[in-house]
């Protein structure tokens, strides 16, 4: 497995530009470097990745260094980090599929005992099912939301077939399948424990005509589907269309998507926040729970503010007024001293 992983990252070094623009869209080039944020693609200056030079040794074309944190690696680590992948064989999976390259004949091993419905088990199993959303249906129906520039979001991923079981047909002896865009939930340190699924329609790359069209599986309770590093700030809020469209307005501020109103008022809070922006949905489930949760918040000596909108939400927002619009609005609802941080330069 080692030197399959060193010839796959030195296959990688070869083009690592494309890598970059592929993985790091949110990045640039300057000079022999491809430089941004960190490695799940954040903008900035931080990490800074070699495109030049030999495939192995000193100087090599593909290592990379984030300054903030002292992470650094290759390639094949650089796409670990991207999309969070749990180990080197899924990082390997992702890296062929990236090469066009086949998979290794596989070897043989035990069979595995199957996962009880719905849990933690069963979500991680099914994420390490899913590919990257871009140029999948998922990235077509993102896009359809007014949601763009977020193929490479280390917390999503596509299945192209996905067992759905009617509600109304609990003992039918076979589930339906159809496309679905899945979202990892994760706890504060970052571990899997539980997946979210919005199955799709091919034909309008819309939702799926089933009712209900997303469901959530495994340990909810206090945890969420992460999008950035959090840091002194942190912006949750229900739904995931609602914080991938906030993320778009706002692309330096570290997200929660909550799922539900009851799991915003018992999401578990990092001790490393200083302020918290929170998402309010116009139903009264949204605003109660937002209330709740801004209480547990300021006992915690955590600043915290409404983040409103003038329809349902961030993506309702988003596709009416358009992405300059809901910049322009979320403005005066930010602390002064984040209108800077969190606003492109041609929006503060």
């Amino acid at each position: 497995m080692e030197s399959m992983a060193s010839e796959i990252a030195q296959r990688l070094s070869r083009d690592a530009e494309a890598v970059c623009r592929h993985y790091l869209s949110s990045g640039r080039r300057q000079g022999r470097y491809w430089i941004v944020g960190d490695a799940e693609n954040t903008p900035g200056r931080s990490l800074y990745v070699r495109l030049t030079g030999p495939t192995s040794g000193k100087g090599a074309a593909g290592k990379w260094t984030d300054a903030a944190t002292g992470e650094h690696g290759d390639l094949l680590d650089l796409i670990s980090a991207n999309l969070r992948l749990s180990s080197l064989g899924e990082a390997l999976d992702e890296a062929r599929r990236f090469l066009s390259l086949p998979r290794p004949n596989p070897q043989p091993r035990t069979p595995q005992t199957r996962a009880q419905t719905g849990s933690p088990e069963a979500a991680r199993r099914l994420w390490a099912m899913g590919s990257p959303v871009a140029g999948t249906l998922a990235e077509r129906y993102l896009t359809g939301r007014g949601i763009v520039g977020k193929r490479t979001i280390s917390a999503l991923r596509f299945h192209p077939s996905c067992y759905y079981w009617r509600e109304d047909e609990a003992d039918a002896a076979e589930p339906e399948t159809w496309p679905a865009l899945l979202a990892k939930v994760t706890d504060i340190g970052g571990s899997l424990t539980g997946l979210h699924r919005t199955w799709l329609d091919p034909e309008t790359a819309d939702k799926a005509p089933l009712d209900p069209n997303r469901k959530a599986m495994g340990a909810l309770l206090g945890h969420g589907v992460r999008i950035g590093r959090t840091t002194d700030i942190l912006g949750v809020g229900e739904g995931l269309e609602t914080m991938l469209s906030l993320r778009m307005a706002l692309p330096d501020l570290p997200v929660i998507a909550a799922l539900s109103a009851s799991h915003l008022a018992a999401l578990d809070l990092p001790d490393c926040l200083g302020r918290l922006y929170i998402a309010v949905d116009s139903d009264d489930a949204g605003r109660n729970a937002a209330e709740a949760l801004g209480e547990r918040a300021r006992i915690a000596g955590i600043e915290t503010l409404p983040l409103t909108c003038r329809r349902e939400d961030a993506n309702e927002d988003l596709r009416a007024f358009g992405l300059d619009d809901l910049r322009a609005y979320l403005r005066p609802q930010l602390a002064p001293q984040d209108v800077e941080r969190l606003l492109p330069s041609s929006a503060a």
